[in-house]
């Protein structure tokens, strides 16, 4: 809705020196009467309608109306007995800025009504004013049909490309924290467990450099140890925060499987089309989590990879010849198969897990990723 110092209105397709001349003729009309009493009513109801229409724009409620009626009254009057249809289009535009459905129809069908029948009635009581200005009073009917439409489905268009924008920021937002999140969860089972286990062993290194040196300089060896394969596995998670394409993290996963002596075997195409580089990150993550629980806990010789791809959606099957995973709750966690479903979830994505002679991960996930509630 405009602000109430907005007398000439924007954005309506005319230019604003058309606004002034509409601001201006009303003048031109009065004064060409040569009774010193029709200038007066004529000046009192310019500035009436300017009033109200200014009301209009603060007002709230019941004087919405109130005022708009008597813009309609004064736009009526000036009409049949100055010959000025032009205030039509100042209501028109505001008109066209209520936002509620049935009270747009009802005020632009009111309107509209009222604007053709003043007209057609100011052809027979100023007859000799309309013909001489026949060409800008079709306009105004013109202006007064198309103009409220016209702004009234401009204005719910940008409402709803404002709410396509807020949309598409919150989903940034989203996707923000839950990178923080994983963030958060990776550097918790990376760096949490060791840096307990330098303490426990920096403690025990101290009480025994007195009493068993060999044993201190052993646990000191076991903290470098355990410090270097922390560094290691953080600094692959930063190369993780890059970006993983599934090409490079199978090329990774043929080597973890390689040098656990497992036998690895692909099959589908590994170039995914038309999906999203958040939906291929999870994939990855996903796709190396399964990988490296098969070569810590599942004793496979054995490991089946299967990408099927279809329009909609890519499918992921990761089969092993192993001991299979227990249903315990507790088990799910160690093998980090709920980090992989929140991954999965925040993609719409989903992990079917099923434990027969072996165990087979099913990642599936839409190629389009969808604003959850």
């Amino acid at each position: 809705m405009q602000k109430w110092y907005h007398i000439i209105p924007k954005n309506t397709g005319l230019s604003i020196y058309a606004w002034i001349i509409f601001c201006i003729l009303p003048f031109y009309f009065i004064f060409r009467t040569s009774g010193t009493w029709e200038i007066i009513f004529g000046v009192f109801m310019i500035l009436l309608f300017f009033t109200a229409y200014r009301v209009s724009f603060l007002s709230k409620g019941w004087t919405v109306y109130l005022s708009v009626s008597t813009e309609m009254v004064i736009s009526i009057v000036m009409t049949l007995f100055l010959g000025y249809v032009y205030f039509a289009l100042f209501l028109a535009f505001y008109i066209g800025n209520i936002q509620h459905k049935s009270r747009f129809i009802t005020l632009y069908v009111i309107h509209l009504t009222t604007t053709i029948a003043a007209v057609s009635a100011g052809f027979f009581i100023q007859n000799e004013i309309f013909r001489t200005q026949l060409p800008f009073i079709i306009i105004s009917v013109i202006g007064v049909i198309l103009l409220p439409i016209t702004i009234y489905f401009r204005n719910k268009r940008e409402r709803l490309e404002n709410q396509l924008k807020d949309a598409n920021q919150k989903l940034s937002q989203l996707v923000v924290l839950e990178e923080r999140q994983r963030i958060a969860r990776d550097l918790h089972d990376t760096l949490g467990q060791k840096l307990s286990l330098i303490g426990l062993k920096s403690d025990l290194a101290g009480k025994l450099v007195s009493v068993e040196p060999d044993l201190a300089k052993n646990e000191i060896n076991d903290i470098h140890q355990t410090a270097r394969t922390a560094l290691k596995e953080v600094r692959e998670m930063v190369s993780d925060m890059k970006g993983a394409k599934l090409n490079d993290e199978l090329i990774r996963v043929e080597q973890v499987l390689k040098a656990a002596q497992i036998d690895f075997h692909l099959e589908g195409n590994t170039e995914l089309t038309k999906t999203p580089l958040l939906v291929e990150n999870v994939l990855s993550m996903c796709l190396k989590e399964a990988v490296t629980n098969i070569v810590k806990h599942s004793q496979a010789t054995f490991c089946n990879v299967t990408i099927t791809q279809s329009p909609n959606e890519v499918l992921i099957k990761v089969e092993d010849n192993g001991i299979g995973i227990s249903n315990k709750k507790d088990s799910y966690k160690e093998n980090g198969l709920q980090g992989m479903k929140e991954r999965l979830e925040f993609v719409n994505g989903s992990l079917d897990i099923e434990s027969n002679n072996g165990t087979t991960l099913k990642i599936q996930v839409p190629k389009v990723v969808k604003q959850t509630e």
